[in-house]
């Protein structure tokens, strides 16, 4: 009975896969164009130079240059399994090319592991399973240094202005903790959806956080290391089912929404088509883990090795991020409907960071996680905020 079992589960798969690849040939959207490629419609090319973090990781870095460099360079940080698509693919709506035409001199960077970072000195991400050995600390510890350092050392400029959208803006106070040094090299760092406790977050999510442990156990024994790659197995199966007529009802009313917060007027289903296309991105087994660490222990500390903290941090338990090392400007940019940042866990974060500069709750009630960088109308309720805060603090 379970051979037959498992038979069927295979057959079924083999048939998904068929229908994901016929279903994507069909798309109307080009799933290949990139960063360059949007930039350059949009009226913006943009340049390409590759990073190379202290640890062998080499990461794509976008510009979007500026034919007279006046004002700082703007850089913009993704969030979890996410690249720099993300800020450009609603295209002069987006906040990149918002940015571009008001003069700003615009970064886009990208953490390891998604289809802009998936090299390596010597790893290799399709062979080597240390490869994806990552999480959001060493997101902050080692891209977002070299991100930084590239650029200071690219323009000559002594400091940057940084966005950062959900885990993009984690992995800065994880920077500003773990190498203080770097605060000074940062001018301002605008918080979109700022995540960094998880104590209240609700249901999906805190069920999937809770059972990630168990599920974190057998996907190793499986040899799953790397998660959300569009050509896996499960990717595949993720993009036939968003891809087909109940798509957007199931992937997203019934599972984004629920994790991010309601809002189809911003996110509606002709967008979904587009941006199913660029998302999700891959991230690693370990990453999640970590925000589900951070959800089950309630506490904001580097990654639990178990027995191995001993070894590794010579304690029994990871030490807590010291927020009190993390002295760069920073202004939070809020949501009432945010699910995955409820406004209690914001506060917990806000108290413990010692430069907090600015704290906005953006009025829009229906105004969700995803809206901050796929909203249909975020130059009405989320722009002007980001560049009063540019003018305020330059």
């Amino acid at each position: 009975m379970f051979k037959l079992f498992i038979i069927n589960v295979i057959t079924v798969c083999k048939c998904l896969v068929l229908l994901s690849s016929i279903l994507i040939t069909a798309s109307k959207q080009d799933t290949n164009i990139n960063v360059l490629d949007l930039s350059a419609k949009y009226g913006h090319p943009a340049t390409s130079h590759d990073v190379t973090t202290e640890d062998g990781y080499i990461l794509q870095l976008f510009h979007i240059p500026v034919q007279t460099q006046q004002k700082r360079p703007v850089l913009l940080m993704h969030g979890m399994t996410d690249t720099a698509d993300t800020w450009l693919v609603r295209g002069n709506g987006s906040l990149a090319i918002t940015l571009a035409n008001a003069g700003y001199d615009v970064w886009l960077g990208n953490c390891r592991g998604n289809r802009y970072a998936r090299r390596h000195t010597y790893l290799d991400p399709d062979k080597d399973s240390s490869f994806w050995d990552f999480s959001f600390h060493d997101h902050g510890v080692y891209d977002l240094p070299a991100i930084i350092d590239k650029i200071l050392e690219l323009t000559g400029s002594k400091k940057i202005d940084a966005i950062g959208h959900s885990q993009g803006n984690t992995i800065f106070y994880v920077l500003g903790s773990s190498k203080p040094e770097y605060n000074a090299k940062v001018n301002l760092m605008i918080a979109l959806a700022p995540v960094g406790y998880l104590h209240n977050i609700g249901s999906p999510l805190s069920d999937i956080f809770s059972i990630f442990p168990k599920l974190n156990k057998i996907l190793k024994t499986l040899n799953v290391h790397e998660l959300f790659n569009k050509k896996t197995l499960p990717g595949k199966i993720l993009n036939v089912v968003c891809s087909s007529d109940i798509g957007y009802e199931m992937c997203v009313e019934r599972f984004l929404f629920e994790i991010t917060g309601f809002d189809p007027e911003e996110f509606g289903q002709d967008f979904f088509e587009i941006i199913n296309t660029y998302f999700p991105s891959s991230t690693s087994r370990k990453n999640i883990d970590h925000f589900a660490q951070v959800y089950n222990r309630k506490s904001f500390a580097k990654y639990d090795y178990g027995y191995r903290n001993k070894a590794i941090y010579n304690a029994r338990e990871p030490p807590q991020y010291n927020l009190g090392n993390v002295t760069m400007k920073i202004a939070f940019i809020v949501a009432l409907n945010d699910k995955l940042t409820p406004l209690k866990d914001v506060n917990i974060l806000r108290k413990q960071l010692p430069n907090l500069v600015n704290y906005t709750v953006s009025p829009r009630k229906t105004f969700n996680h995803i809206s901050f960088v796929w909203g249909e109308n975020m130059d009405e309720y989320l722009f002007p905020f980001i560049f009063d805060l540019l003018k305020t603090y330059n």
